[in-house]
């Protein structure tokens, strides 16, 4: 393993102008402690690069340890992702599962250079490297969660996993050795809340538990067959001062969770139909709580007003639409929903009425390059990576590794479209932003983008 410095005097500016953010600011502020940042709604209010190349606005880059679809985060001036290696990184090349490996790593924010990384023997029962899922997103798609203290991890099979910031091991926990029925492989990504580790089980057991974060011990768990065929990762509403609600999606349905009991709160039905998968996650803006999905059987986009009470149906969901997203996540931003379907469309949602009133094809500036990353899996596209926004800017970036930036307005022009590397890499995580630095990671590199 190797970090590479992209210049010298670049990586000393880095350290330099990191030193003073951090002196003069709250750090927590600048962190982007879980998947798609402050409670997973990808949004950054500080401006970052809209430009760079392989000689351009690299930071630095640093080795992995193996491939992984899960997204880096920020903590404390640490940059910490999962990988895994031994078994299923390549198609021509799968291996034996037994070497399977699973890889915790922790990585200086300022300069790339590794500070610790962890090994972990993968659990006896572990999905197949076949099918269309596991083959496209490999066994290491969890993203992890920090809470500033203590690091989380979730791994599958091989359970939960709660680390010091050091690299320390405190507890770890077992949710499941289950499989989804498709056998797509588990992929949704644990959140924090409160003195509770929130862990999507989804495929494992069919279940989301609530485990105490300093001690592991099991507080809850909710637990229900409706949970298969869903890979969502879960985020916090603040409905008043007495009440959090937790919200997942399943199939055709929004749920509502008790942080306190782990029991159904309230759900609202329409968004895609039973048969539509829940690939992508909720995310929630000034008490509306939206979320697009798709799949074989269509899809949609839903607005739920928060503060439901059972069925929340008629009496709570603002609109819904067809609209519909591929595997990305959507973001919000400045009265817009923006949603990634299908071909590499670009859509822009008014959040008021749910009426589409923008697509915006990405086009690529590099015609080496084509635009569905080399590869095509049974829903058109391998993008597996989510939008964000930094300052004014969306930002997507394709399996190929090509970023696009468009304007997060109305208008969604496109103002740029960059790739980090002529080499072949796979790009599957969503970027993690902080301090107007851009953190994005392939199946071999983790990259620094910053002027």
């Amino acid at each position: 393993m190797k970090f590479e410095p992209i210049r010298a005097a670049q990586a000393v500016l880095a350290a330099l102008s990191l030193l003073l953010v951090t002196s003069t600011s709250n750090a927590q502020q600048d962190d982007w402690s879980r998947f798609r940042g402050d409670n997973g709604n990808g949004v950054s209010t500080a401006s970052a690069p809209t430009e760079w190349g392989p000689d351009k606005n690299i930071r630095w880059k640093t080795e992995l340890p193996g491939a992984g679809c899960s997204s880096p985060i920020v903590c404390n001036g640490k940059v910490f992702l999962t990988c895994y290696s031994g078994y299923g990184e390549a198609r021509d090349n799968v291996g034996s599962k037994e070497n399977l490996k699973r890889h915790v790593v922790c990585i200086d924010q300022a300069s790339g250079k590794e500070l610790w990384s962890n090994t972990i023997d993968a659990a006896e029962g572990e999905d197949d490297f076949s099918g269309i899922g596991v083959t496209a997103h490999g066994y290491a798609s969890h993203t992890p969660v920090c809470d500033g203290e203590r690091l989380f991890v979730f791994l599958g099979k091989s359970g939960v996993i709660a680390y010091d910031l050091g690299g320390e091991e405190l507890w770890r926990k077992e949710v499941g050795k289950g499989s989804d029925a498709r056998k797509w492989g588990s992929a949704a990504s644990p959140i924090v809340h409160g003195d509770l580790v929130v862990v999507p089980a989804l495929a494992e057991s069919r279940s989301v538990y609530g485990l105490d974060k300093k001690t592991g011990e099991q507080r809850w768990v909710c637990e229900s067959k409706a949970m298969d065929n869903t890979w969502s990762t879960p985020l916090v509403v603040k409905v008043d001062d007495q009440r959090d609600d937790i919200v997942i999606g399943v199939p055709d349905e929004l749920w509502a969770i008790n942080p306190k009991t782990g029991k159904l709160k309230w759900f609202a039905s329409g968004i895609g139909g039973e048969d539509t998968g829940f690939y992508t996650s909720p995310v929630e803006i000034d008490g509306v709580i939206y979320a697009s999905v798709g799949g074989r059987s269509g899809g949609g986009t839903i607005a739920v007003r928060k503060g439901g009470q059972k069925d929340a149906t008629e009496s709570h969901v603002s609109w819904n639409g067809p609209t519909s997203s591929s595997f990305a996540t959507p973001v919000v931003h400045n009265g817009h929903l923006f949603a990634v379907g299908r071909g590499g469309i670009m859509q822009v949602i008014d959040i008021e009425s749910g009426d589409l009133v923008k697509k915006a094809r990405m086009e690529s500036t590099d015609s080496s390059r084509p635009s569905n990353g080399g590869s095509r899996s049974r829903f058109g596209s391998p993008d597996y990576g989510s939008p964000v926004v930094a300052g004014d800017k969306l930002y997507f970036t394709k399996g190929n590794g090509e970023t696009f930036v468009f304007t997060a307005d109305a208008e969604c022009k496109q103002v740029g479209a960059n790739k980090l590397t002529d080499d072949s890499e796979t790009f599957s995580g969503t970027p993690a932003l902080s301090n107007g630095q851009i953190f994005i990671r392939s199946n071999k590199h983790l990259y620094c983008i910053g002027e």
